[in-house]
C-alpha cells in the first residue's frame, strides 16, 4: 500500500514522478466489485463459507454481479435467503457514487464519480469516466488514479497533485456505473433519448485506459481490473477491445503484455529526446530509444495487433514536415497506428494547437509511409483535443473535447 504523504511532502516542482498524498482505506463493509475469483473465494472463506462450497458461491456472485448487474444481494435469487443475509452483513456490491452527469448533443456522457478519502471528515476523492457512443460501438474511457503521477507539460491533468491510486474495484466500478446508468443489463433500457450503438447488443463495447492517471504506475490494480473486465463469463469485453495508454513506463510495458494482454497505446508526442524531456518529463528516465525497444518487445505485437502512438499537435513545436518524416523513421518496422491529436489549449498552457492545414500535411506524410494516421476530416476543426484534459470538474464537455475523445476512442 502506498505511503501517506502530507501536502508539503508532495514531489518538488520539476520532479519526474509525484508521490501519492493519501492512500485507500477499505470501508468496514468492503464491496465485492473488482475482486478476482481467488480474492472473492478468500473473502468468502473469511466469513466461514466452507471450502467445498466456495467455487460454487464465487460463480453465483460472479454471474449476478457481472452478467445480471445485481446491485444488492437480495437480487441473487439462486442463493438462499440465509446466505444472502450473511453476505449482506459483511459485504456490499457498491459502485463509485455518481455526483454529476453531463450529456452532450452527440450522446457523449461524462460522469463525475466520488470515492472515499483516507479520512472520512476530509474532502472525498473525485475522478471522471467518459462514455463515447458511435453507431457500431461505444467506448468507455476509464481513470486509474486520482490526479496523476506524471507532469506532462501540455496535459492539464498533469498539473494536478497525485492524490492516490484507484483500487481494482474502483476501476471495474466505473464500468458498472456506466452500465447501470445506460440500462446495459438484461432487461434494462437506455435513458430516454440516449444515443447508443444502433446495431444491437452491448452498449459498452470498448474500454480505453486513457482517463485520469498513468495506468502503469498503478499496475497491479489496473491489471486485476482489466482481467475482471475481460473475463468471458462476466463483463466479457475482449482484450482486443481494451486499450491501455501509457506515457512510457518502460519496466511495465512488456509486463503489461504478458499479464494483461490488452492493446497498447503510447503517448509519444516528440521525435527527439530534448523536446520529449520537456513535454513528457518521464523521458528523462526512459528515453525514446529505450521506450521503442520495449514497444518492439510487446507480446503479441503484429500487424493485427498494432501499437497506437499518440502524438499531440503543438504549433511550431513538433508539427513540422521534418518531424513527420522523423516520426516515420522512428517507427520503421514497428506495427503501429499513429493518432494525431490536435491540442486543446487550457488556461495557463503555453502551447497552441497546430494549424489545421499543417495537421493535414503532417498526416499526409505519415499516411504515405503506410501508417494509419486518423485525423478524420469530417470532424474538421472540431477535433481539438481532450487527451489528458480530464479533471475533477463538472463543466459540460465542449464540442472540441467530445470530438477529440471520439477520435481517441477509435480502435481497429
Amino acid at each position: 500500500m502506498n505511503a501517506v504523504l502530507s501536502h508539503t511532502e508532495a514531489a518538488a516542482p520539476g520532479a519526474i514522478e509525484k508521490e501519492p498524498l493519501e492512500r485507500f482505506v477499505a470501508p468496514e463493509k468492503p464491496s465485492l466489485v473488482g475482486l478476482s475469483r481467488p480474492a472473492l473465494a478468500q473473502a468468502l472463506a473469511a466469513i466461514g463459507v466452507p471450502q467445498r462450497e466456495q467455487k460454487m458461491r464465487v460463480q453465483h456472485i460472479w454471474h449476478w454481479l457481472y452478467v445480471r448487474g445485481a446491485q444488492s444481494f437480495d437480487a441473487m435469487t439462486s442463493v438462499s435467503k440465509e446466505l444472502r443475509s450473511v453476505f449482506a452483513q459483511h459485504f456490499t456490491l457498491d459502485r463509485p457514487q455518481v455526483v454529476a452527469e453531463q450529456v452532450s448533443s452527440d450522446g457523449t456522457r461524462k460522469w463525475l464519480l466520488r470515492l472515499p478519502g483516507e479520512t472520512a471528515s476530509e474532502r472525498p476523492h473525485e475522478v471522471e469516466c467518459v462514455y463515447i457512443p458511435d453507431a457500431d460501438r461505444a467506448t468507455l474511457c476509464l481513470s486509474s488514479q486520482v490526479g496523476c503521477t506524471l507532469s506532462c507539460s501540455f496535459c492539464h491533468t498533469g498539473t494536478q497533485r497525485l492524490v492516490r491510486n484507484l483500487t481494482s474495484g474502483e476501476i471495474v466500478g466505473q464500468v458498472m456505473v456506466a452500465r447501470d446508468r445506460l440500462g446495459d443489463w438484461p432487461g434494462g433500457t437506455p435513458p430516454q433519448g440516449a444515443l447508443v450503438p444502433t446495431q444491437g447488443g452491448r452498449l459498452v463495447t470498448n474500454i480505453v485506459m486513457m482517463g485520469m492517471g498513468e495506468p502503469l504506475y498503478n499496475f497491479e490494480a489496473v491489471r486485476d481490473a482489466l482481467l475482471v473486465i475481460a473475463d468471458g463469463e462476466g463483463l466479457s469485453i475482449s482484450k482486443r477491445r481494451i486499450t491501455l495508454s501509457t506515457s512510457g513506463v518502460v519496466p511495465n510495458i512488456v509486463r503489461a503484455g504478458e499479464e494483461i494482454g490488452s492493446m497498447l497505446a503510447v503517448s509519444l508526442h516528440a521525435v527527439g529526446d530534448e523536446l520529449r524531456n520537456e513535454l513528457v518529463p518521464l523521458n528523462k528516465k526512459y528515453n525514446i530509444k529505450t521506450l521503442l525497444a520495449a514497444c518492439r518487445q510487446y507480446p503479441g505485437l503484429s500487424n493485427a495487433r498494432r501499437i497506437t502512438f499518440e502524438y499531440v499537435m503543438l504549433k511550431d513545436i513538433n508539427d513540422s514536415i521534418a518531424d513527420a518524416k522523423a516520426l516515420v523513421g522512428l517507427l520503421k518496422g514497428l506495427p503501429a497506428k499513429i493518432n494525431l491529436i490536435p491540442f486543446n489549449p487550457w488556461l495557463g498552457s503555453r502551447y497552441e494547437c497546430s494549424d489545421w492545414e499543417q495537421i493535414e500535411k503532417f498526416s499526409s506524410v505519415v499516411f504515405s509511409a503506410g501508417y494509419a494516421s486518423p485525423v478524420r476530416t469530417p470532424r474538421g476543426r472540431d477535433i481539438l483535443a481532450a487527451c489528458g484534459q480530464l479533471k475533477s470538474a463538472t463543466e459540460k464537455l465542449s464540442i472540441r473535447e467530445r470530438m477529440a475523445l471520439r477520435a481517441m476512442a477509435m480502435t481497429d
